[in-house]
């Protein structure tokens, strides 16, 4: 029975791959193009306000225009933009130009294929799996919006928040008193510390975003989880930033984006929270 039960969740984990590489093709497209369009709008509204006239440029949405090559211009062809197969079959490299295709491409529609399956397996056709799904794509494109660009967009994060408190409403994940608490707590405490920082030293040591990040994070996964995630994204932070400045692959002077880490952490926690959280009090009798 056990070994039949497994073979139908692999079946069905398998079944949900191709689901989650299309959804991975999809997410490229909002890394890529969703901070462009945000400048755009900003740079119109600032025109707009000094009475200068606005620019021309081509208009962009996440639609149109069709997907080209940023080096040459051609046109891809569907064929071409298959997940993961294309870019091997075209062995990375555009077949008009033959420029090379940035690896962003197949290593984001594979995380997110495999994210998709994984949590397919965990947690079957389930309203739970449809939450985790849809939490894990959201942090997915957020971590390559921050990584390319330093920005988290209020027009994610904050619908990621109102969704995680709205899951809760019948304590899907957590009761809806954590989950209150949980924002609240996420926010205030990435705010005292910005502001802590800033009054020590001058500097801003991270944006707002990251607040918000955290606040939707505890939204998901209540207060008593926030303390596991800021534990891990500052460690893996840290460890990501001395390796990088060890093998002078990062430059000390340029800020690094904190919302990978926190995304990075949130899901971990989402996933495996509760039994890290359960070893660590067991390892001190607690």
């Amino acid at each position: 029975m056990f070994f039949e039960t497994s073979l139908s969740s692999f079946a069905l984990a398998l079944t949900a791959l191709p689901l989650g590489l299309i959804v991975g093709s999809f997410l490229n497209v909002v890394i890529l193009r969703f901070p462009e369009q945000l400048k755009t709008r900003w740079r119109h509204e600032s025109q707009d306000f000094l009475g200068l006239p606005a620019d021309s440029s081509e208009p962009l949405s996440l639609a149109t225009p069709a997907s080209r090559c940023p080096s040459c211009g051609e046109s891809i062809k569907p064929w071409h933009n298959i997940p993961v197969i294309s870019y091997v079959f075209l062995r990375g490299k555009c077949h008009a130009c033959s420029r090379a295709i940035s690896i962003q491409y197949p290593l984001v529609e594979l995380l997110s294929g495999l994210v998709t399956s994984f949590i397919v397996y965990q947690f079957g056709l389930s309203l739970m799996a449809a939450y985790c799904l849809i939490f894990s794509w959201v942090l997915i494109a957020l971590t390559g919006i921050d990584y390319r660009e330093q920005i988290l967009p209020d027009q994610i994060t904050l619908p990621l928040l109102w969704l995680g408190l709205f899951a809760n409403l019948n304590a899907t994940f957590v009761p809806l008193n954590d989950a209150v608490i949980g924002a609240l707590a996420g926010y205030l405490s990435l705010w005292i510390v910005f502001w802590l920082f800033k009054l020590i030293t001058g500097k801003e040591g991270m944006g707002y975003g990251d607040f918000k990040l955290l606040a939707a994070l505890g939204a998901w996964m209540g207060w008593h989880m926030l303390p596991l995630i800021i534990i891990l994204s500052t460690f893996a932070g840290a460890l990501v930033g001395v390796v990088g400045l060890l093998l002078k692959t990062r430059d000390k002077q340029v800020p690094m984006a904190f919302g990978p880490f926190l995304a990075i952490a949130g899901w971990i926690a989402l996933i495996w929270g509760d039994t890290i959280l359960a070893s660590y009090l067991g390892a001190f009798g607690l």
